[in-house]
């Protein structure tokens, strides 16, 4: 993996570009590499190789069959990190981070499964028999659902782990997290705390440039470790299955007295 992550790739997408020196997190001198013109420059050469560490753990997590919860509510990453999650078939966040997303999961699935009931109704008629009124208020409910949960109705327990843009934006997500030990992966850039994060890509995480460069690094691993999870499962449905053995023969009773004196 880490043969493909170029640092002059990281640099022309401005991966480097850090905040101003006077908003920076003095835990992130380790991958600061010098100022210039009042702006930290972060190390590419660091950054290269937390993407291959971070990109070799995610793979892990996806070939065990675990998802991955993305999280990016900034304008500038939503877009990118909801076309790359859903290309690697994971779950995302893009929209407000739902309060207990994670420490109150269950509250957060009845209201997913609140969007299944309206859409059976919708099939077997009932929604048809409501009031006009009540059908404006039942799809008004549905689309605020879709809008918040959409992308996570097919994540029916807690990630494997988070993967996160901003985790100065969002702290809340991270504290969920770390209530819960789940792993957390992320973008870090130079105004925040890295040590709240268990595998930190040191990177500029506001341009989009920047964030779309990483996302791809990160995508195409799980990606890899999901078709390594399909190949194992194929390979294991192919194996011949061991022939029965036949049972030994009952061995035979030894000849009685009388039978050998007849």
């Amino acid at each position: 993996m880490a043969n493909n992550i170029e640092v002059k790739e990281l640099l022309d997408a401005g991966v480097h570009f850090g905040h101003l020196t006077r908003r920076w997190d003095p835990n992130m001198a380790p991958y600061i590499y010098m100022e210039r013109n009042g702006i930290h420059i972060i190390n590419l050469y660091k950054t290269a190789a937390k993407i291959d560490e971070a990109s070799e753990a995610l793979k892990k997590i996806a070939a065990s069959g675990r998802k991955i919860l993305f999280v990016a509510t900034k304008k500038q990453a939503k877009e990118i990190v909801a076309e790359k999650a859903a290309k690697a078939n994971q779950p995302y966040i893009t929209e407000r981070w739902p309060g207990g997303m994670l420490t109150n999961f269950v509250t957060i699935r009845k209201a997913i499964k609140k969007m299944a009931t309206i859409d059976r109704m919708k099939k077997d008629g009932t929604f048809n028999t409501l009031s006009k009124k009540e059908r404006l208020q039942v799809d008004r409910l549905r689309a605020k659902l879709e809008k918040n949960l959409g992308s996570i109705v097919d994540m029916t327990r807690l990630p494997g782990a988070l993967f996160i843009v901003d985790i100065t934006r969002e702290h809340i997500a991270v504290k969920e997290a770390q209530k819960l030990n789940i792993p957390i992966f992320a973008m870090v850039d130079t105004n925040s705390d890295p040590r709240q994060v268990d595998y930190i890509i040191p990177a500029n995480d506001d341009a989009s440039k920047s964030i779309d460069k990483v996302m791809g690094y990160v995508s195409d691993a799980i990606i890899e470790g999901l078709n390594e999870r399909k190949a194992a499962k194929e390979s294991k449905a192919n194996e011949p299955k061991a022939e029965a053995k036949p049972a030994p023969a009952a061995p035979e009773a030894p000849a009685t007295e009388e039978a050998k004196a007849e």
